[in-house]
């Protein structure tokens, strides 16, 4: 046999029972939250067409998204962001409509990296998407969302970073870069590659002043008074109109009593081209990666014809649950309560007990193995289960605890409390 079927896809990986357990718990908690806030969950396809999230529309560059033909030779991709379905999802089906609309979604995403290093190529994405609402009470309250989630989620320790796409390209105009040079720069910043940033910028004859700004966003990150600082840094009304909006947000994250998650990164840019304002990131310990990625995109939706403003975010929650499981945090998931062993002449008894305990509400494995008591014991232990029921008569049930072996008999009738 061929050894490489054994194995998963590099950037792919299975997961196993108690990781699943703990991951749709997390999902659950989540999605529960999103539901209280008024955000309604919607489904839309792994795969739409490659127009979807072409580069253009200011999504993915085209060379990591996985894309294929269908039978008339459409070229497809399979979603690699949400957020784009989502907005011709709207554009879709609600273009005759002005009024605000609230969606939550949970689903696999698809990220085609070309230098891989560790990072998963498939991972699952929950987020919410506000459309139709402009302003900073819309921004605060995705950002207030955000860290509920992560809060829902169990997390503990983490930190929410917020920039705003308008500050960039308010230096990159106020320095008179041109689109491919601030597109140039943009990435390098992205990258982090600063050194790099200023001998660009070092052979450009631009203003010293917007030189400065521009060398300086690597060091716009803090509290509350970097803002300050970086209204100093510039005279363009575009950058210093996201400061404004910055702090608007930040005062009604105030009122959520969620200011104490809050960081401040001018120098934030995002490889989504389409962030218009307000973006934020969210970090922790325990991963290399952001577990939450958002922002306000206002010019998205137009791309489909329906011209609305829009914010929303997505977490990826399998980083979230690396992070959970790193940091040694307890997440409480259902388990199997118990395992019901049985002599073959007590099939039928069998049966109907285990679907009356789980129609009040236990979680039941029936033993159709049939290899007898101490079979099950072994197995019901290896499977951490606690405890284990073993009929071999008529009217009695033997109640085993499979960690200290001690056995209880007790009436069938009692347990099954008149439901055979």
């Amino acid at each position: 046999m061929n050894n490489q079927i054994l194995h998963t896809v590099e950037g792919l990986r299975d997961i196993h029972p108690l990781d699943t357990r703990k991951k749709q718990q997390i999902e659950r908690n989540i999605l529960d939250l999103f539901n209280h806030y008024g955000y309604e969950q919607v489904q839309t396809p792994t795969f739409e067409y490659y127009d979807i999230y072409h580069y253009e529309r200011g999504t993915e560059d085209s060379k990591n998204l996985y894309k294929f033909f269908n039978r008339e030779g459409d070229i497809l991709s399979l979603r690699p962001d949400v957020t784009p379905s989502i907005a011709r999802y709207t554009a879709t089906f609600y273009n005759h409509e002005k009024s605000p609309k609230r969606f939550s979604y949970l689903g696999n995403v698809f990220y085609n990296n070309e230098n891989y290093q560790g990072k998963l190529r498939e991972y699952t994405q929950a987020g919410v998407e506000c459309i139709g609402i402009a302003n900073a009470d819309a921004d605060a309250e995705s950002i207030a969302l955000a860290i509920n989630a992560l809060l829902a989620s169990g997390l503990q320790e983490f930190q929410l970073d917020i920039g705003h796409a308008g500050f960039f390209k308010g230096l990159a105009a106020e320095a008179g870069l041109s689109n491919e040079l601030s597109e140039e720069v943009r990435k390098l910043i992205d990258d982090k590659n600063y050194i790099a940033i200023e001998e660009l910028l070092e052979d450009l004859k631009i203003n010293e002043a917007a030189k400065k700004g521009l060398l300086e966003l690597s060091t716009l990150f803090g509290q509350e008074e970097i803002l300050e600082r970086a209204k100093e840094l510039t005279n363009n009304a575009v950058a210093l109109g996201a400061i404004d909006r910055i702090k608007d947000v930040y005062g009604i994250l105030k009122d959520y009593n969620l200011s104490e998650y809050v960081s401040f990164d001018l120098g934030m840019v995002s490889q989504l081209q389409y962030y218009t304002g307000v973006i934020y990131k969210g970090y922790t310990y325990g991963t290399g990666v952001s577990v939450v990625d958002g922002g306000r995109y206002d010019a998205l939706l137009s791309t489909f014809a329906y011209d609305m403003p829009a914010v929303g975010f997505a977490i990826r929650i399998d980083e979230l649950l690396n992070a959970i499981t790193r940091q040694g945090i307890t997440i409480e998931v259902p388990s199997i309560n118990t395992l019901i062993v049985y002599e073959p002449p007590y099939r039928k008894t069998a049966i109907q007990l285990a679907e009356v305990l789980r129609r009040q509400g236990m979680t039941v494995e029936l033993d159709t193995q049939n290899h007898g008591l101490d079979h099950g014991k072994q197995y019901g232990q290896q499977k951490s289960i606690g405890g284990m029921m073993y009929i071999n008569d008529a009217n009695t049930v033997q109640l085993i605890d499979l960690k200290t072996d001690v056995t209880k008999t007790v009436n069938l009738s009692d347990l099954s409390k008149g439901g055979l």
